[in-house]
C-alpha cells in the first residue's frame, strides 16, 4: 500500500474538525486524522508493506523548465534562488507536518521520498515490479496512469473521502473517461487539467481526446498522424494538434509519472508494533493524540 501522504492530510485537515488540539493548543486535526486514515486503511487492506510517500519537492524545477505553467496558479510568494516559490499551506497545518514526521517515525511507518522529485514520482517507481498486488491511496487522478490490472496495480481514489473510496482498476478508467489506463497520461495531455496547470490542446476536450487515442492508440502516434499530409486525420483535429505542437513536444514528459528514481533499497514492511514505545508515549503526551494513536496500534496488531 502506497499513500500519496499530502493527499491524506490536506483532506484530514480541512475534513477533521479544528478543535481538535494539543494540550497547548495546537491543532492536530491533520495529525490524528492521518492516522485514523492508516488505521481504516490498514484495517480493511491487511497490507503486508505500506510507506507513506512524500513530496520532496511539489513542483519541481525541471517539469515547470519545461512547461512554466506547471502547477503555477499554486504559486503564492516567488523566492529566487534555490527555493524559486512555496505552495500555499495553511500555518495550521504548517506546524503539524513536523509531527506528521515524528509520529509516523515512533511508529516505524516508513516515509519514502526522493529530491526533486513528487510522491506520484516516488509511488511510481514503488508500483512497478513491486512483485506483489500494490494498492495506491491517492485523491490524484494523474495516478490513474499507474493502473495496471496484470500486475495488480490499482488506486483507491479517495476524492469522495477515504471511508468512500473507490476501488480504481481499468475497466473503472474506461468507463469514466473512455480510454484505457496505459493511456490516462496522454488523455491528460490533451484535454489539459486545470489543477496542475496543463492548458491542453486548446479546442480538444475529453471527448476529442478519447477519441483520438482510441484511433491512434498513443500521443506519439497522433503527433506523427498530424504532422503526416497524407495521413487519414481531419483537418480540424490536424490543425489543433499542430497549433500546439510546442506544448506536446514538452507536456508529455511533464504528466508522465517517473517510475525509474533511484530510492535504494527501503524496507517497507508494515511493522506490527511501534517501533520506538517511548518516544510514542512521549508524542501522545505532548500533542494528545489520543484514541487515533490507540486505534492505529491496534490496527497494526491486527
Amino acid at each position: 500500500m502506497l499513500l500519496d501522504t499530502a493527499s491524506l492530510y490536506f483532506r484530514a485537515f480541512f475534513g477533521v474538525p479544528d478543535s481538535m488540539r494539543a494540550p497547548d493548543g495546537t491543532p492536530v486535526n491533520a495529525v490524528r486524522g492521518l492516522m485514523d486514515f492508516i488505521s481504516r486503511l490498514v484495517t480493511e487492506y491487511h497490507p503486508t508493506h505500506l510507506a507513506c510517500c512524500w513530496d520532496n519537492d511539489w513542483r519541481p524545477q525541471w517539469r515547470v523548465d519545461l512547461l512554466p505553467t506547471y502547477k503555477a496558479h499554486r504559486v503564492v510568494e516567488p523566492v529566487p534562488g534555490p527555493a524559486p516559490d512555496v505552495e500555499e499551506v495553511p500555518d495550521p497545518l504548517e506546524v503539524q507536518i513536523p509531527v506528521i514526521r515524528e509520529v509516523l517515525a515512533a511508529f516505524g511507518i516508513p516515509v519514502v521520498g526522493a529530491d526533486q522529485m513528487e510522491a506520484d514520482d516516488v509511488i511510481g517507481t514503488l508500483a512497478t515490479d513491486a512483485g506483489m498486488p500494490v494498492d495506491i491511496v491517492t485523491g490524484d487522478r494523474d495516478l490513474f496512469q499507474l493502473v495496471d490490472d496484470a500486475a495488480e496495480v490499482r488506486v483507491l481514489y479517495t476524492a469522495r473521502g477515504v471511508g468512500r473510496h473507490e476501488r480504481v482498476d481499468n475497466a473503472w478508467v474506461r468507463a469514466k473517461y473512455d480510454v484505457d489506463a496505459c493511456q490516462y497520461a496522454d488523455f491528460a495531455t490533451l484535454r489539459g487539467d486545470s489543477s496542475d496547470g496543463l492548458p491542453g490542446v486548446a479546442g480538444v476536450g475529453d471527448k476529442t481526446a478519447a477519441t483520438l487515442l482510441n484511433r491512434f492508440g498513443d500521443i506519439a502516434t497522433i503527433i506523427a498522424a498530424a504532422e503526416d499530409p497524407s495521413s487519414d486525420m481531419g483537418p480540424g483535429p490536424r490543425g489543433k494538434l499542430k497549433a500546439a505542437s510546442a506544448y506536446l513536444a514538452v507536456a508529455p514528459t511533464v504528466v508522465a509519472v517517473r517510475r525509474d528514481l533511484d530510492l535504494g533499497r527501503p524496507d517497507l514492511t508494515l511493522p506490527h508494533t511501534p517501533a520506538d514505545h517511548a518516544r510514542l508515549l512521549e508524542l501522545d503526551g505532548r500533542w494528545g493524540l489520543g484514541s487515533s494513536a490507540v486505534r492505529l496500534v491496534e490496527a497494526l496488531q491486527r
